[in-house]
C-alpha cells in the first residue's frame, strides 16, 4: 500500500532532508585523493548524530555496517566504507546516505569527482543528474510511476549510456523502502497514479557501458558486470498539487 503523508510528516522529512543535504555537501568538500572510504564515514557520522534527534538510517537497515554508501568507479551503489579503500586522484564516488528524524527517513546520494577526472567521466556524471533533474520534474500530480521512469530513461538513452534495470526507487517514510518502486525506465501512464502526499526516492543508476550488473563477494556491492563506470544520483522528493518539492536540496554551505 503507498502511504501518503501529512502535512506534519512531510515538514519532518523536509528537516532530515536537509541535515541530510548538509552531511552530502560536508563529505563532498572532504572528498580527495588520499582519503578513504572509511574517513568520510566517520564525518558523516559525527555530522548527523550532532543534530538532536537525528539518526543514520543505512547503519543496521539490513545489517548494513556503516552510515554511507561508498562505490567507487564501477560500483554503483551499497560499497562498504573502509580504511583500505583510499580515493585517488580520477576517481569517481557515489555517496548514498540516509537520516532518520522523528521516525521518519530521507534519503540521497551524490556522485563526485575525486580531484581531476577524465572528460568521460564529467559527462557520465552530469547525464546522470540531468536525469534524476527530469524524474523530479516528471513527479506531478496526476502523472504515474511510468511517467518518471520514462523521463530517467530518455535522458539516459539518448546520451548513449544504459540504466541499471535491477536497481529502483523507492517510496519512503516511516519504513525506508515503501511503496511503490520506482524504475529507472518505463512507458507513461503507467503504473501507480501520483498523488499529493506521496513521498518519493527517485535514484538514476546510470552505467557508461551495458546495464548488466552483479554483487560482490560481500553480498552488498553492486557493480557493473563489464566494468564500465557507473554514477547515482537521488533525491527524495514529494508529490504536491503545485509541483513536486524536493527534500533534500543542496545547501549553500556546511559547515563542520
Amino acid at each position: 500500500m503507498i502511504a501518503i503523508k501529512s502535512a506534519r510528516e512531510i515538514e519532518i522529512m523536509a528537516q532530515a532532508g536537509r541535515i541530510l543535504a548538509d552531511t552530502l555537501a560536508l563529505v563532498a568538500s572532504r572528498t580527495e585523493p588520499g582519503v578513504s572510504t572509511a574517513d568520510l564515514d566517520a564525518i558523516a557520522e559525527t555530522f548527523i548524530c550532532r543534530h538532536l534527534g537525528a539518526t543514520p538510517s543505512f547503519k543496521g537497515l539490513y545489517d548494513f555496517p556503516a552510515t554511507l554508501c561508498t562505490s567507487i568507479n564501477n560500483e554503483i551503489v551499497h560499497g562498504i566504507p573502509s580504511p583500505e579503500r583510499i580515493l585517488r586522484e580520477g576517481d569517481v564516488i557515489s555517496v548514498d546516505c540516509g537520516v532518520c528524524l522523528e521516525g521518519l527517513h530521507a534519503d540521497s546520494a551524490v556522485t563526485l569527482p575525486v580531484g581531476t577526472v577524465s572528460p568521460e567521466a564529467r559527462r557520465l556524471l552530469q547525464v546522470t543528474q540531468d536525469a534524476l533533474d527530469a524524474g523530479i520534474t516528471a513527479a506531478i500530480q496526476g502523472n504515474h510511476v511510468g511517467d518518471v521512469g520514462h523521463a530517467v530513461q530518455r535522458v539516459v538513452e539518448r546520451a548513449g549510456y544504459s540504466v541499471v534495470r535491477e536497481l529502483v526507487g523507492h517510496g519512503i517514510g516511516t519504513s525506508f523502502h515503501e511503496e511503490p518502486q520506482i524504475p529507472n525506465y518505463g512507458k507513461p501512464r503507467r503504473g501507480p497514479r501520483l498523488m499529493p502526499g506521496m513521498t518519493l526516492a527517485i535514484e538514476p543508476m546510470v552505467n557508461l557501458g551495458l546495464p548488466q550488473i552483479r554483487t560482490l563477494d560481500d553480498k552488498w556491492t553492486v557493480v557493473t558486470a563489464d566494468g564500465s563506470l557507473s554514477a547515482h544520483f537521488e533525491h527524495t522528493v514529494v508529490v504536491q498539487p503545485d509541483g513536486p518539492r524536493v527534500l533534500t536540496p543542496a545547501p549553500v554551505s556546511a559547515e563542520a
